[in-house]
């Protein structure tokens, strides 16, 4: 199951279905103000095996997090935020083109 960051849109969880992908956001499980690690700690504790998230600067907290978690695994996406319809549709013609595939205990960027 995948987890999308407060920071992403939470209609990617259709989105994401879809695709054949389980997600839930930070926000509805109450973890919208964990900090990157904590964020990592909590999601991965609870079966979680993949976040997703906008921050860009994920990378240095998300290093450390994925040494005691080494079965999860942190994607940046890339896209530029748009209205909803724009990102939506941008995200979807990403996938076709290349799926996000999560390596566990790594930080991967997308697309």
């Amino acid at each position: 199951m995948w987890l999308l960051d407060a920071n992403m849109d939470v209609h990617l969880v259709a989105v994401l279905a879809d695709c054949g992908i389980s997600s839930d956001t930070a926000r509805s499980r109450g973890w919208k103000a964990l900090s990157n690690g904590d964020l990592v700690a909590a999601a991965a504790a609870v079966g979680f095996d993949c976040l997703l998230t906008r921050d860009q600067l994920f990378g240095e907290s998300a290093v450390r997090a994925l040494r005691s978690f080494p079965q999860f695994a942190v994607v940046v996406v890339s896209l530029p935020q748009q209205p909803w319809q724009q990102y939506r549709d941008r995200f979807i013609a990403a996938w076709a083109d290349s799926p996000i595939h999560p390596v566990p205990g790594k930080l991967t960027r997308w697309p």
